[in-house]
């Protein structure tokens, strides 16, 4: 009998200090978070009425650039007497000329803005005027269409230099010379039967 006392006393101590280490454990407590309430963060919300802001400048640009173009030609480019025509790969270019002080507007946008700012593209734009000492004397107005960029450019070229022979019979010899009446009659090459492009063909396989 006492015996069995001496267990009960022993196992209720045993869960008498198991209860007091649950109690201090819980008791436990973080350290204080270093980010304070006053810190605040940016909004990294961007506003649409900001965001129409940003966009909308460009437009009255292309508009008064459409109005510039309208009042310089009147009755439209097939009216004008200093025109010229250029053609590459497989865009065209209408090229009106105008004395002015150099401006370049194609597609009543100003050029360097059409042309992504490419300074190759630029200057094939220029050339004919620069050979004949021409580049702060005419206004050059463009109506292009079909291919890409590039394309375009070297069409722009040939048809401001058609359009200079219509000024004096005397700029051909200057603008042969630099191999600017030239239409460069390159075009893609077609797709050939059997063929992965126009000459590419598939890997030979010998069984």
């Amino acid at each position: 009998m006492a015996a069995s006392l001496s267990f009960l006393t022993s196992s209720f101590s045993s869960l008498s200090f198991s209860s007091h280490v649950s109690q201090r454990s819980h008791a436990l407590t973080l350290p204080p978070s270093r980010v304070s309430k006053s810190t605040t963060f940016p909004s990294l919300a961007v506003s649409a009425s900001s965001a129409a802001a940003a966009v909308s400048p460009a437009e009255p640009e292309t508009v008064d650039l459409r109005r510039l173009v309208k009042s310089r030609l009147p009755g439209g480019f097939a009216a004008q007497t200093i025109i010229g025509t250029g053609r590459r790969k497989s865009a065209i270019a209408r090229v009106v000329l105008q004395e002015g002080t150099g401006k370049f507007i194609i597609n009543y946008r100003d050029a360097k803005e059409y042309l992504q700012g490419n300074p190759l593209w630029l200057q094939y734009i220029r050339v004919p005027l620069i050979t004949l000492g021409y580049e702060n004397s005419y206004d050059v107005f463009v109506k292009a269409e079909g291919g890409g960029l590039s394309g375009q450019a070297q069409a722009i070229s040939l048809g401001i230099a058609r359009a200079l022979l219509k000024v004096s019979e005397d700029h051909r010899q200057p603008l042969r010379q630099e191999g600017l009446l030239t239409r460069d009659s390159r075009v893609v090459e077609r797709k050939k039967p059997g063929l992965k492009k126009a000459r590419k063909a598939p890997q030979y396989s010998k069984r």
